[in-house]
């Protein structure tokens, strides 16, 4: 591809649903020394450590930040479950 950072945007443009498969199924496709950046519908630090998993090194999450009381805390609490391992790896898909 010649790309030095390619995006997976996991929402449907034409209907708006979101899948984090999108980045499931694709994650196999991304071209080896690749910035992956998986988009859209991650709403907790499992699925962003599943995502690191398959070989994502970022994501980009907004609406579960915006929506949220107060986003500073949400991404607190994100970014500590994202490093928690008790229970990380009970986590087989992202959705």
């Amino acid at each position: 591809v010649g790309a030095n950072l390619i995006g997976v945007n996991n929402r449907d443009l034409k209907t708006f649903k979101v899948s984090l498969e999108t980045s499931v199924r694709l994650a196999k496709l991304l071209p080896a020394g690749t910035v992956a950046i998986s988009e859209s519908g991650i709403r907790s630090g499992y699925e962003v450590r599943k995502l690191k998993e398959l070989g994502y090194q970022a994501v980009l999450i907004g609406e579960s930040f915006i929506t949220a009381g107060n986003p500073g805390d949400a991404l607190k609490a994100l970014l500590a479950e994202a490093s928690s391992t008790e229970r990380a790896y009970h986590a087989t898909t992202c959705a």
